[in-house]
């Protein structure tokens, strides 16, 4: 079994141009390993399939079976009778400012196709295979499984694989929401298995700012309750049962920009294995002077803001059944005197001063990788882990939920977190030193991350400009557009681009 923790090899596949548009996503030619009938491969290409495949090879996985029938490269993290979650980023199924999820915005599905079969090879018939997540709170579920066909999917297994393919919205409630004000709420079905607390408690990343968390903001309007759940020696989460009763996790997340960590690959992707949004700390309120982060100054439009936003979370929830009726018009005004969000308007803490949900996200990190079925933290990891990011069509500027498409044609692989997310801000043209996400997963902890340095990263690629040690990597390579909130602050200069890693 490989050791997530010392893993430091990543593979970068490039040349995959585009996806297929032929569901289930069959791969395009009979692969000697590929475990279902020849009458089932598809009959036109499939660039991501490709890819992954392509990836796995790259990172030398059962090397010695390598294009024969035999080949199994997940068995390194998978075997027979294991539980595999398949871990995508399901985000929300339209942009901010369109309808068109533009092939940006979620995992496609014929890169969860791929990693399903691979998971498969390893499991042999014994085991389960379920793809889970917990989308965006307005996120439309029915419509991300039509993008992703993921019924498709599921059908095609359900004909001809031993394993049944599992899809699970991880969600307990949808938010329903009338031009992004949250008016109400509907049911559901959530993780079937339900939800365990985990409380990391002083080890947590959020107990050096425990004078702060008065401050905290979760995903909506009442914070009463992210505070029981956020306080003094009580840092906890709503984590999935499903996915801590899973052996091995698959993390399959987009290649995107995020307006408050700065980019969002691996470690911002397990924000989905929580239930409840509003347990999850997304900034501070105030300015950084006053302890927050939710702007980046103390300006006099900024201050009434605050006042202003204060008394409508106050109000609002107690308007009842007006509340859809008068959500468009207040929010409408509130553009025109505040600015819009979407366009160069920094609020919320989207901007490289977030303090606070780089914290959150390495403490789901950590739950994931020592947290056990019952919430019970260990000093060894309890799970295993890989990572097959879908940078095939990626997502830069204002990322995660309103990206531009950018057509990069990678899949980058690996079986360490933090080693994949770091290749992948450095494909993106990012400084990791500048993003608290990365750079804080190097530090020393009792839940570590990482058991190498960043000098140890080494990229794999069948590009020679992108392989080598990832400091030695040249050039701005891909050079995405940063979310406004980060410009200037996160991109590699030309002097610094080979000193990444210093």
């Amino acid at each position: 079994m490989r050791n997530a923790l010392t893993s430091r090899d990543v593979a970068v596949f490039a040349g995959c141009d585009g996806y297929s548009r032929e569901a289930p996503f069959s791969p395009g030619q009979q692969f000697a390993e590929y475990p279902f009938p020849g009458s089932t491969v598809s009959s036109t290409p499939n660039p991501a399939y490709e890819g992954v495949r392509g990836a796995l090879e790259l990172l030398g996985l059962d090397e010695e079976h390598a294009g024969t029938d035999a080949w199994n490269p997940l068995g390194t993290c998978i075997q027979p009778g294991d539980t595999v979650v398949i871990k995508p980023n399901f985000v929300r199924d339209f942009r901010e400012s369109s309808e068109d999820h533009a092939d940006c915005l979620i995992t496609h599905g014929a890169v969860v196709r791929a990693v399903a079969d691979y998971a498969l090879i390893a499991l042999k018939g014994k085991g389960r295979l379920v793809v889970a997540d917990a989308p965006h709170n307005d996120a439309d579920f029915g419509a991300i499984r039509r993008i992703a066909a993921l019924d498709e999917l599921q059908s095609f297994y359900a004909t001809h694989a031993p394993v049944r393919l599992e899809v699970y919205d991880l969600r307990p409630e949808q938010a329903r929401k009338i031009d992004g004000v949250i008016v109400g709420h509907e049911s559901l079905p959530g993780d079937p298995a339900g939800y365990v607390r985990v409380n990391l408690g002083l080890r947590s990343a959020f107990a050096e700012i425990n004078d702060l968390c008065h401050l905290l903001y979760g995903s909506e309007y009442d914070t009463r309750e992210l505070f029981r759940h956020q306080h003094d020696d009580v840092h906890e989460y709503m984590i999935s049962r499903t996915v801590l009763d899973a052996d091995v996790v698959v993390s399959v997340p987009k290649l995107k920009t995020h307006k408050k960590v700065g980019l969002t690959v691996n470690l911002k992707n397990l924000v989905g294995i929580n239930g409840n949004k509003n347990w999850l700390p997304h900034h501070r309120e105030g300015v950084p002077a006053q302890g927050g982060d939710q702007f980046s100054d103390n300006r006099a439009k900024h201050r009434v803001e605050r006042t202003t936003v204060a008394l409508f979370k106050r109000v609002f929830p107690l308007l009842g059944p007006l509340r859809g009726s008068v959500a468009g018009p207040i929010k409408s005004v509130g553009k025109k005197i505040f600015g819009d969000t979407n366009d160069a308007t920094v609020r919320s803490g989207n901007w490289y001063g977030n303090d606070t949900t780089w914290r959150m996200v390495l403490d789901l990190n950590r739950i994931l990788t020592y947290a056990d079925a019952a919430g019970c933290l260990h000093d060894r990891p309890v799970r295993r882990f890989f990572s097959i990011v879908d940078g095939v069509v990626g997502g830069e500027g204002n990322g995660p939920l309103d990206a531009t498409p950018r057509e990069t044609g990678v899949i980058i692989a690996g079986s360490n977190a933090v080693a994949v997310d770091l290749v992948s801000a450095r494909l993106m043209g990012f400084d990791r030193a500048r993003i608290p996400i990365l750079h804080r997963s190097f530090e020393a902890h009792e839940w570590p991350l990482t058991a190498f340095s960043v000098q140890d990263v080494a990229v794999h690629s069948n590009r020679s400009d992108l392989t080598g040690s990832v400091g030695d990597l040249e050039g701005s390579l891909f050079a995405f557009e940063p979310h406004f909130g980060w410009t200037g602050h996160v991109e590699l200069s030309s002097q610094d681009q080979g000193l990444a890693n210093d």
